[in-house]
């Protein structure tokens, strides 16, 4: 099970650990908004649902600290768009 992620501001991207490898989403702090611009997912661990568990998990912590999103990866994009729980984070 992976741990939970982790905001290494040093690198301004978010990290989830799992099973030895790390999925990461890369963003920028723009005022009270995070653009979030990209995700990646090691090859040998894509279709096991971590950059999905890892776009979870950021817009639960950015809901937390009461920010808003400006989806620029695609893939936030897209689960923003199947998720629409997590829409009204969108600037």
């Amino acid at each position: 099970m992976p741990s939970a992620i982790r905001d290494n501001a040093a690198r301004s991207r978010f990290e989830l650990e799992a099973g030895g490898v790390t999925a990461f989403m890369n963003y920028r702090m723009t005022g009270n908004a995070i653009s979030l611009d990209h995700t990646e997912t090691p090859v040998e661990a894509r279709g096991r649902g971590l950059a999905s568990k890892l776009v979870a998990a950021v817009l639960d912590e950015v809901r937390r600290r009461g920010l808003k999103i400006v989806p620029r990866c695609p893939f936030v994009r897209a689960y923003v768009e199947r998720h629409p729980e997590y829409r009204d984070l969108v600037a």
